[in-house]
C-alpha cells in the first residue's frame, strides 16, 4: 500500500491541501498516522477523498456526506472499512514509482528535455517533481518515451502520444466500469456479505482487466506494426526495380 505526504495525497486525488485540511477537520476523513512530526496518508485516505470530491460535486453538503459515510460505518469495524477502501485503493501497476534526476532525463532526451516539455510532462503525470529532482510514477512509460525519442521521435510528440493514449484507455476504462456496474454492482448482496463480496470483485478484476488489455494490446500491435514496416519494404522493393538502377 502506498504511503501520501498531505502534498502527495491531494496531488493524487485532484485537489489542494487546503481542501483535506478542511474535509479531515469536518471528520469526514480520518485522522492519518503520525511519524514523528509527519503526518502519513493511505490509499484508504485518497479512496475516501475521492469519495468526497465525487459527492461534492454532485452537489451534497459536507452534513450529508458525513451522515451517509457515518450510516455505511454504522455495525462494521474500522478494520471492515478500511480494509475495502484499502483494496478499491490499491495499486494495480506492477511497477514501483523511481527517481530520476535532472542529469539522467537529460541523458535520455538530450536538448528535448526542455522547460516546455518538463512542465508538460508534469501536467500529464509522467513526471513529478521532487526538490531538485523528479519521480516518475511509471518508470515502464519514461523507458517506452526514451526509446522512442533515441528512434527519432521528437520528444513534444512522444508526449501527444502519451496524451492520446492515456485518454483511449481512460475510454476503454469507462466502458468497463459500466459493464461491471450493469452486470454485477447491481446484484442484491445481504448487508453482511457486501464487504466480502466487492472486495472479491475487485481482486477478481485486476487480473482479468490486465490480462485483457495486454492480450488486446499484443493482437493491435501484431496488425499495425508489420504493416508499418511492410509499406516501407514496398517502397524499397519499388524502387529497387527501377530500369537503370542496381539491383
Amino acid at each position: 500500500m502506498a504511503d501520501f505526504r498531505i502534498d502527495d495525497l491531494a496531488r493524487a486525488a485532484g485537489t489542494t491541501v487546503r481542501n483535506v485540511r478542511v474535509y479531515q477537520d469536518r471528520e469526514l476523513l480520518p485522522p492519518p498516522r503520525r511519524e514523528g512530526r509527519t503526518a502519513i496518508y493511505s490509499d484508504a485516505h485518497l479512496v475516501r477523498l475521492r469519495l468526497i470530491i465525487n459527492m461534492l460535486e454532485r452537489g451534497y453538503a459536507f452534513a450529508q456526506i458525513k451522515e451517509m459515510i457515518a450510516a455505511w460505518e454504522s455495525g462494521r469495524s474500522l478494520g471492515e472499512v478500511l480494509g475495502l477502501e484499502e483494496v478499491v485503493g490499491a495499486s494495480w501497476a506492477d511497477e514501483a514509482p523511481r527517481a530520476v534526476t535532472v542529469g539522467e532525463l537529460r541523458k535520455k532526451f538530450g536538448k528535448q528535455f526542455s522547460p516546455s516539455n518538463i512542465k508538460r510532462s508534469i501536467e500529464l503525470g509522467l513526471l513529478e517533481r521532487r526538490g531538485r529532482s523528479f519521480v516518475s510514477p511509471s518508470p515502464q512509460l519514461l523507458d517506452a518515451g526514451a526509446e522512442l525519442v533515441s528512434l527519432g521521435v521528437p520528444l513534444n510528440e512522444v508526449l501527444d502520444l502519451a496524451e492520446q493514449l492515456q485518454k483511449d484507455i481512460d475510454h476503454v476504462a469507462e466502458i468497463l466500469v459500466e459493464v461491471v456496474r450493469k452486470h454485477v454492482l447491481t446484484r442484491p448482496v445481504p448487508s453482511d456479505d457486501e464487504i466480502p463480496y466487492y472486495s472479491d470483485v475487485l481482486q477478481r478484476l485486476r487480473p482479468l482487466v490486465m490480462s485483457a488489455l495486454n492480450a488486446a494490446a499484443a493482437r493491435s500491435a501484431e496488425r499495425v506494426i508489420p504493416g508499418v514496416l511492410g509499406d516501407k519494404l514496398v517502397e524499397l522493393l519499388v524502387n529497387t526495380g527501377k530500369p537503370g538502377e542496381a539491383s
